[in-house]
């Protein structure tokens, strides 16, 4: 009579947990799809996805509200993980899963139209429209973005441009003699002062004055660096 009680006792939990409803695994790749749609919102171009269905063989509890996130040290585009996690609360148990994903970005960018020597300043004519498929977001797209921009470093015909590329025209080099005006409410000062970094117009600059004072301001045109008071 015993060994029938437990026999029951044990295929009541057994059947107890083979009726808890386990998480639809359509709905995690909605959830995963929805998410990346949002991430990717703002890229400018056709951004295709695909979401790999999770194993048929996981099973997980049902979860009322799933969230997706993107792992440490995780990337969107290409090949890559979406995580989905459900918070531990008391009336669920709280778990997390990985989902292969990938996404595709269709854009155009600027890639040189010629090689291009470090500190060039760049015009329309030195870049070229480019589009195909790529896993970076940091290219540069338009040549608005370029025009008037001086190449970091030589750069090869062909090559797709990122921003990390190019930066302003220094207005201010580090070494060499500013003026530094402070213009407060009624008065007006003018001192002179040695760059210490390298700025171009309306970057942060730091000056050292003549009485060995450091400054912090806003580089200017022709050597001019404007403090506020």
């Amino acid at each position: 009579m015993k060994t029938l009680r437990i026999t029951l006792l044990l295929w009541g939990a057994s059947w107890a947990i083979q009726a808890a409803p386990l998480q639809d695994h359509q709905a995690l790749v909605e959830v995963v799809t929805r998410f990346v749609q949002e991430q990717t919102r703002s890229l400018t171009g056709k951004v295709s996805i695909l979401v790999e269905a999770p194993d048929s063989r996981l099973n997980l509890a049902a979860c009322a509200s799933p969230e997706a996130f993107i792992p440490p040290g995780g990337h969107l585009l290409g090949h890559g993980m979406v995580g989905v996690r459900c918070l531990k609360t008391a009336v669920e148990p709280g778990w997390s899963v990985y989902i292969p994903v990938q996404v595709t970005l269709n854009t155009t960018f600027l890639v040189a139209r010629r090689a291009l020597a470090a500190e060039k300043v760049l015009s329309a004519e030195d870049v070229v429209e480019q589009t195909g498929e790529t896993s970076r977001t940091d290219l540069i797209t338009s040549t608005s973005q370029v025009i008037g921009k001086v190449v970091k470093q030589g750069v090869g015909a062909g090559q797709a441009l990122r921003q990390d590329m190019v930066r302003d025209i220094y207005t201010i080099r580090q070494g060499q003699t500013v003026q530094v005006l402070v213009d407060g409410k009624g008065f007006k000062v003018s001192s002179e002062g040695q760059a210490m970094n390298n700025a171009g117009e309306g970057q942060s600059v730091q000056v050292r004055t003549a009485s060995g004072r450091l400054i912090t301001g806003v580089a200017g045109e022709n050597g001019v660096v404007r403090v506020n008071p």
